[in-house]
């Protein structure tokens, strides 16, 4: 087991290294929830925007979305599972109330020796929050590699007789993989902020539900279930976001007209425009994958990321922002300035070197003792060996 330990007077940026993605195999279209519910493909694509989304298979759980996103985050960096310090899962549906969701994790991916544990911060806003709380971990020198896993199986948390959210949200995971970066690169000014006088807005509450002969009726969690306002969500989003980005862009010394992309969460299609509509900023600067996903929740804006990355919207030198809004109401916002390979050429922590007395015990030694500074400087400067063993391509589904 790897422990936290602070190096002093080391100060890095943090970047992104890899954004890795995992959707179900499962697709539930809109014409397959006319069979369940009383609905429209027509109704949801025009007041939604969803088409599509990905639903978990009844034994797939947020533990096994979330070991495929970080395995393929590790795959995308050329590392392995094994050498990450430091597992977070953020996550509002865990696959059991303990221990946390980020030790299933780490199990399954063979992450042995990394230090895991859950962050909830009410789903959604999780995207930007969980993404806050790993790259403070990297900031501080307590871990180089840290994987922010968000993952959630929504579709569990459904009444498939409750319209509302049936017909909004899909299954599916995503990894940051955060590592030291180039000052100046990486993950800027972030800014988080929550209105509890809203908390009803987006929950879900514990309460029993029945059917009309007086059976309960249950969700994968029980008696919990998603409950939503959409006029109450799309006000917050629309009303409030683009003020909340503004404030973001301000604090960094940017304008609009300085971002190169707009990762937005994907709450509906026509609040992700409400949004790019607000903030005075043409629509096709950002990204939607709603359409074919729906609204994954955490994963939202990783995901969104991973399609900019995988499709040339968004390269090394870039300046995007993310936004992540949703239950609590909660909303939260950063800059970030894309990383090239290059900027995460930091080296590795030194190894305490061997007793001088022990070195000078034969010539042999002393030759080796001699050169260690040399070779050690060398080693340094040219960082770890970085490569990308995926090839480019869509994201990846069993």
């Amino acid at each position: 087991m790897r422990t936290a330990g602070h190096q002093q007077g080391e100060f890095h940026g943090v970047g992104i290294r890899a954004v890795g993605a995992y959707l179900p195999a499962k697709v539930l279209s809109n014409t397959d929830l006319e069979q369940i519910l009383i609905t429209r493909d027509d109704w949801i694509r025009e007041n939604i925007g969803v088409e599509t989304r990905r639903v978990a298979a009844d034994d797939e759980w947020t533990s096994d979305l979330g070991a495929e996103a970080l395995r393929d985050a590790c795959a995308r960096a050329g590392i392995t599972p094994a050498d990450v310090d430091l597992v977070i899962c953020g996550t509002y549906t865990p696959d059991n109330m303990a221990p946390p969701t980020a030790m299933l994790i780490i199990d399954k991916t063979g992450a042995t020796g990394a230090t895991g544990f859950d962050v909830n911060s009410g789903a959604c806003p999780g995207s930007v929050f969980a993404l806050d709380v790993g790259a403070k971990y990297v900031a501080s020198g307590a871990y180089r590699r840290v994987a922010v896993v968000m993952a959630d199986v929504n579709t569990k948390t459904l009444d498939w007789k409750d319209v509302g959210p049936a017909v909004i949200f899909g299954d599916g995971a995503a990894c940051y993989l955060l590592e030291p970066c180039a000052t100046g690169r990486g993950i800027g000014t972030t800014l988080l902020r929550s209105d509890p006088t809203r908390y009803r807005a987006v929950w879900v509450p514990r309460e029993e539900r029945r059917f009309r002969d007086g059976r309960p009726r249950r969700s994968a969690f029980g008696d919990n279930f998603a409950q939503l306002s959409g006029a109450a969500v799309r006000a917050f989003a629309v009303g409030e976001v683009p003020g909340f980005i503004g404030e973001l862009l301000a604090a960094e010394g940017l304008t609009t007209d300085e971002v190169d992309l707009f990762a937005l969460h994907q709450a509906n299609l026509h609040i992700v425009h409400g949004i790019m509509d607000g903030l005075g900023v043409p629509r096709d600067r950002t990204v939607t994958n709603v359409q074919r996903y729906g609204n994954t929740s955490g994963a939202s804006v990783p995901l969104v990321l991973r399609e900019a990355l995988d499709t040339g919207r968004l390269a090394p030198g870039d300046v995007t922002v993310l936004a992540a809004f949703g239950s609590g109401v909660s909303m939260g916002a950063a800059v970030v300035r894309w990383c090239a390979d290059d900027d995460f050429a930091v080296p590795e922590v030194p190894e305490v070197p061997e007793a001088p007395e022990i070195l000078a015990a034969s010539a042999s030694a002393t030759s080796v003792a001699s050169a260690t500074p040399e070779a050690s400087t060398s080693a340094a400067s040219a960082g770890p060996a970085v490569r990308d063993t995926a090839a480019p391509g869509a994201v990846r589904a069993a």
